[in-house]
């Protein structure tokens, strides 16, 4: 996994979690508390409420992205733009800035006024943004998005969903079509990944949003850092019957296992609160060792399922058929008996796996059952296997592909 520098701050494995404190200019932006338009009551907050409570990034919206509204032009962007150089200019605290947009021409002119990076909403929907963010040599935030301006995010949106054909994107699950959008138009090499959670398109799901989340190591195959904005989302309200005033607690929860799954930064209105639950997901996470010698480096790939290592096998090159061979799994098995036992063990080991018997009890004898993904179907395929133990290795749960 390639670290990323943001005006001096890294963002990686290497590094702690990030976080990135919100301030909109936009009036139209539905949470209230981070909406100004009067540039020293603006810098008040973000030292405030953000640098404050220890936002490592300050990102500056110009416009809600929110669907109900029309697309603010590059125009209309610009003439919003003085506000939150204004704020910068008025902000004690020390942060990078990064600049909410879709348009390479507000980036650059952003850029050039002060600000450090970048956060574009449309995923390089506009061609020339990897390029201008190349020349400034500033790390960008990607937003999964279709090649539209206009519908930022909106990854089921027609006829980005039938790109390849009308066959792919109905074949295709929502996570995969998540996946290529991250890589059209390419990655800068400062380039953090934002798998777009939100309501972005009328017929996305919180159950696509839910699936992402369960899926979220997949993002690292991409090889850079990740970015997740979950804030107070819909798909984390409905799991608790929360409004948006009362999720912050479902939110935390989230930010915390983003974090243990592998994101480094977490976007947020509440700072001083998500970055206590982001160091908590960070010191749980597990070891990702990684050495560099001699030219050669060893890096320890963070998988717990097939469709994980499917995606460094894609960007590596590599024949994705070796994913089952690559994830384990381990069974706990009861309640049979001592001729079942010997007759599992013979079994498993002809598949390549392994079983170690335990002591016997009242409800029969026990023991595990372990090997790869792929060794542990074929043996549940196997006749003579019992039944429950056939079903629950009946193959790669839905999560792997």
């Amino acid at each position: 996994m390639q670290n990323v520098d943001a005006a001096g701050l890294g963002i990686g494995d290497d590094h702690p979690p990030r976080i990135m404190g919100v301030l909109n200019v936009s009036a139209e932006s539905p949470y209230d508390p981070s909406v100004f338009d009067d540039p020293g009551e603006a810098a008040a907050y973000v030292d405030e409420e953000l640098i404050g409570e220890g936002a490592d990034i300050v990102d500056v919206g110009l416009e809600s992205a929110n669907k109900r509204f029309d697309t603010l032009s590059a125009e209309g962007e610009l003439d919003r733009l003085d506000t939150a150089v204004e704020t910068l200019e008025s902000t004690s605290g020390d942060a990078v800035w990064s600049i909410e947009t879709r348009y390479a021409e507000v980036a650059a002119a952003a850029l050039d006024r002060g600000f450090d990076m970048v956060n574009d909403i449309a995923g390089f929907a506009d061609p020339e943004m990897p390029e201008v963010c190349r020349d400034y040599d500033v790390a960008v935030a990607k937003m999964a998005s279709p090649p539209d301006l206009t519908k930022p995010g909106a990854v089921r949106a027609t006829p980005w969903a039938e790109r390849k054909s009308p066959e792919w994107a109905e074949s295709a699950d929502y996570v995969d079509q998540v996946y290529e959008a991250l890589k059209q138009n390419g990655l800068t090499d400062k380039t953090i990944v934002d798998p777009a959670f939100g309501g972005w398109a009328e017929d996305q799901t919180l159950e696509d949003d839910r699936e992402t989340f369960r899926r979220l190591r997949e993002f690292r195959g991409l090889d850079c850092p990740m970015i997740v904005s979950i804030n107070r989302k819909n798909f984390l309200r409905a799991i608790a019957d929360r409004s948006t005033e009362e999720a912050l607690p479902v939110s935390l929860a989230a930010s915390s296992m983003a974090v243990e799954r592998g994101a480094h930064v977490i976007r947020t209105h509440d700072v001083a609160e998500t970055r206590d639950a982001a160091l908590v997901g960070d010191a749980f996470a597990g070891e990702r060792s990684r050495d560099e010698s001699d030219g050669v480096t060893v890096a320890e790939l963070d998988v717990t399922t097939p469709g994980e290592v499917e995606r460094h096998a894609e960007r590596l090159g590599v024949d994705t058929a070796v994913a089952p061979e690559a994830v384990g799994r381990v069974y706990a098995v009861s309640g049979l008996d001592g001729g079942e036992i010997e007759q599992l063990a013979a079994t498993a080991r002809e598949h390549g796996c392994g079983f170690r018997a335990g002591e016997g009890g009242d409800g029969g004898e026990s023991g595990l059952l372990y090997g790869s993904v792929a060794a542990l179907a074929a043996l549940g395929e196997e006749t003579g296997v019992p039944r429950p133990l056939a079903a629950a290795l009946g193959g790669p749960s839905p999560s792997d592909r």
